[in-house]
């Protein structure tokens, strides 16, 4: 069963699209403005966000902005009577996945429900574990407030593992999403990940950077290995 959060000031659209989510077997929490909605977004977990552009106290693109700023992945599916380009473009900037303009079907609104809530967002924009913070935007990354610098594949290594955090990614994804379908020499990858580590890792008492014998590497505030 899905969960999705629906942040719209329209009582009556709310309502209607909370009841027909419902018989799809979609639960529908709702949010009658931006503040409350940012609110129940970093409350819960939630498969996708149905953001509203026009928003009372907060409006749609700064909520998407402090929902990317803050490193929620939730995808997000912005609903607007707005259908121009440039408007498009703006909420894609702020880290929208997905556009549907009112007024639509409900049926295709639980297909978009169902196609995005099989992944987690790329438009998010900081990735974070414990005092680990890589802004995607600014190309920084810092641990305890301290800059740390990282090689190009370093940095590749270390937001893969960030993206799947806690989870573990094996060798052979790592190597993938790395190095595509033109691998290295099979030391490669255990050289930077030593680099890796000693920058991530080393200044610290607490290691984030583990491995998982026998599954491959995680990024985790405890070795759960």
């Amino acid at each position: 069963m899905l969960n999705v959060l629906l942040i719209e000031d329209d009582f009556d659209l709310a309502e209607t699209v909370g009841d027909y989510l419902g018989l799809e077997s979609i639960v529908c929490d709702y949010a009658s403005n931006g503040v409350a909605g940012l609110q129940l977004a970093g409350e819960n977990a939630y498969d996708v966000l149905l953001l509203d552009l026009n928003l009372p106290r907060l409006d749609g693109l700064s909520l998407c902005e402090r929902l990317r700023a803050a490193g929620n992945d939730t995808p997000i599916l912005m609903l607007t009577a707005r259908d121009r380009l440039g408007e498009k473009l703006a909420g894609f900037e702020a880290g929208t996945d997905d556009y549907l303009v009112k007024p639509f079907e409900l049926k295709e609104l639980v297909a978009r429900i169902h196609a995005l809530a099989h992944r987690r967002s790329g438009q998010i924009r900081v990735l974070r574990c414990g005092d680990l913070e890589m802004n995607l935007k600014e190309g920084s990354v810092a641990r305890a407030g301290r800059e740390i610098r990282l090689s190009p594949t370093g940095w590749k290594i270390l937001e893969t593992l960030l993206r799947a955090s806690p989870e573990v990614v094996s060798r052979q994804k790592l190597m993938d999403a790395v190095w595509g379908e033109t691998p290295p020499d099979s030391d490669s990858l255990k050289v930077h990940l030593f680099n890796l580590r000693k920058a991530v890792d080393g200044p610290f008492a607490r290691p984030l950077l583990h491995t998982v014998p026998g599954k491959g590497f995680a990024v985790r505030a405890e070795d759960a290995s």
